[in-house]
Parts: structure tokens; sequence; C-alpha cells
């Protein structure tokens, strides 16, 4: 991975959190808040807003899953789990909190900067999808209100289908206005009449 990050790492064993925060540095990428619970990694998530979070499991106060969870409520963002454990507990829960990746302590520089990379991609490849389904009800909502508005073109002017929908088009093009602001237009002028 050549682009640098903004990375927030949480591990409650100083020594590890120095060591993760010496290795990220030599991988190129920028450590902008160090915390020792989740509590803490919650809060400067907040403040810091970085690219990438890298938090153990268990750790005072809040655990990393806990963390995780509440960052991604708050502001969805690619999240690498470290753990000394690997019971299926802690894999269920990490897969509950959409983690990108689990890592088993000792961490070998190579797996990290492998998850890292794997990490952003998959991170990356679900806003997409989630834009993708966002638009996909849009659309559908649109078609809805369009399909209704010609049916009310249809009923008053005792027009076809397909005249009532050029009959839309046509308005969109003298309005310069989308096709489902026309639309929202007659429906709402319509459920003005209906009152």
């Amino acid at each position: 991975m050549s682009k640098s990050l903004r990375i927030a790492i949480a591990e409650d064993e100083h020594e590890l959190l120095v060591d993760l925060e010496e290795t990220l540095h030599e991988f190129g990428h920028q450590v902008v808040a160090k915390a020792n619970n989740g509590r803490e990694l919650v809060q400067l998530c907040r403040e810091t807003r970085p690219d990438l979070v890298i938090t153990d499991i268990k750790m005072p106060e809040m655990d990393g899953l806990e963390a995780a969870e509440q960052i991604r409520d708050e502001s969805p963002l690619p999240i690498i789990i470290l753990s000394a454990y690997h019971d299926s507990e802690f894999v269920e829960r990490a897969l509950k909190e959409n983690v990108l990746a689990f890592l088993v302590k000792p961490l070998s520089d190579q797996s990290l900067k492998t998850s890292i990379t794997l990490a952003m991609r998959r991170f990356k490849e679900f806003q997409l999808l989630e834009q993708q389904a966002i638009d996909l009800q849009q659309a559908l909502e649109d078609r809805k209100i369009i399909e209704r508005a010609k049916g009310i073109i249809m009923s008053r002017a005792e027009l076809s289908e397909q005249d009532a929908f050029r009959r839309l088009q046509l308005l969109s093009s003298q309005k310069n206005q989308k096709l489902v602001e026309i639309a929202h237009t007659i429906v709402d002028a319509e459920d003005l009449f209906k009152l």
C-alpha cells in the first residue's frame, strides 16, 4: 500500500503500543491517536478521524470490540483487531462488529502490512456497495413517484400511459428540472386537492 494512512491504535501494554507505532511509522503511516483502553480509543477517534483503527481486544474499561462497535456506529472505519486470544467467542464478536482483520499476537510485520492493505481495500468495496444500495433504493423511490404522477396525468388528462409519460418528459425539459422533481410537484398538487 503506497498511500500513507492516519491510524489510531489501542493497546494496554505500553511496550506493545510503542512497537506497533514504530512498525506503522516504518510502513510510512502516521499514528494520530494512541489509546490504552477502549473508551479512550473511541474518544480519540472522534477527535482525530483516522483512516484506520488497530486495536487490541482485551483492555481495561472497554474492550476493543466494544470500542469497535461504538466507532462503527458513530463513523464507520476499517478496524483491525489484535489479540493474544483466538477463541470462537472473540471471532464471532469480531464478525458481528464488521472487523476487517483479526490478527493473533505475536504479530509479524508482513501479516500486519498485508492486513492493512486488505482491510482498506475491503472497506472501500463495502462503502461502494453501500452507496450502490442507497442509489438503488433512491431510484426505486423515484420510480414510484414518477409512476404515481403518470397515473394522475392519465386520469386527469385522459391520456394513455405512453402519452402521460411523454408529457412528464416534456414538462421536465421545458422547466429544466429532473423528471422526479416534476413528478413530485404533480403528486403534491394532487394531494392538495384531496384535502
